[in-house]
């Protein structure tokens, strides 16, 4: 009888031992930011997923670096010192709001918004938020979590190499293509327009090569995708056209 108390208590302790340890998991999904480039890099299962135009401060004091987090998601936040409602046209913190914890604030201050200049992103124009075309804003708020660990930065390395260094380990490597709203059409040049061919071409919608330059043959496939897609047939890839083809 005694040896089966003793065992008892054993496991009890065992079982106590466990529940108390602190548990900690790896973030697999982070946001790099590199105010150097303007530049900002979602992360997901550890793997670069997207990089996005973005604004930041008019000084390079007014967007503060550090290691912070996602403290609060605000769908329409209105904009208190203009007195403009959430959801307004003339609202300059767009439709979505991603709350930062950055120099003793708790996402009421620092956070990652749309805008309702597009013009601005891309440039050191902000009070210290860091602006991103709606569309897009609204793309990452659908897909990160309150807690999401966000870097921010200045410096000439890659992403890949910047999460690295922050102690995040990346599963891949690869350079992805920056994504923005403006709209692909036929004389665009870049990077976008090469992915744009590589996904049509890998849905059988030939562009005779992936060159990064939108002419005649990308601009009929376009317009085959479209027509089999049930979109507005115009040869213009703008945001339906590029959410079907996933480059949103």
């Amino acid at each position: 009888m005694k040896t089966k108390k003793v065992l008892i208590a054993l496991l009890m302790f065992g079982f106590m031992f466990l529940l108390v340890q602190p548990v900690k998991a790896a973030a697999s999904s982070f946001i790099v930011i590199n105010k150097s480039t303007n530049q900002l890099a979602y992360f997901e299962n550890n793997k670069l997923s997207k990089v996005f135009k973005v604004a930041t401060g008019k000084l390079p004091s007014y967007t503060p670096e550090g290691k912070f987090k996602i403290v609060n998601k605000i769908t329409n936040r209105p904009y208190y010192t203009g007195n403009i409602p959430g959801g307004d046209p003339r609202n300059p913190l767009g439709n979505r709001w991603l709350g930062l914890n950055a120099n003793g604030t708790w996402g009421t201050t620092y956070a990652i918004h749309g805008n309702n200049n597009a013009s601005s992103i891309g440039k050191y124009v902000s009070a210290g938020c860091i602006r991103m075309y709606n569309n897009e804003v609204q793309w990452l708020y659908a897909r990160i979590s309150v807690n999401t660990p966000v870097v921010i930065t200045t410096s000439g390395k890659s992403f890949p190499a910047l999460a690295a260094a922050n102690g995040y380990k990346v599963t891949n490597s690869s350079t992805v293509p920056v994504f923005s709203v403006v709209n692909l059409k036929k004389g665009s040049r870049g990077a976008e327009v090469m992915e744009l061919q590589r996904r049509l071409t890998s849905l059988g919608y030939s562009t005779k090569g992936v060159d990064g330059i939108f002419g005649a043959n990308t601009d009929a496939a376009v317009r085959k995708f479209q027509k089999a897609k049930k979109l507005t047939v115009d040869g213009v890839v703008g945001p339906a056209t590029k959410k079907a083809l996933g480059m949103f």
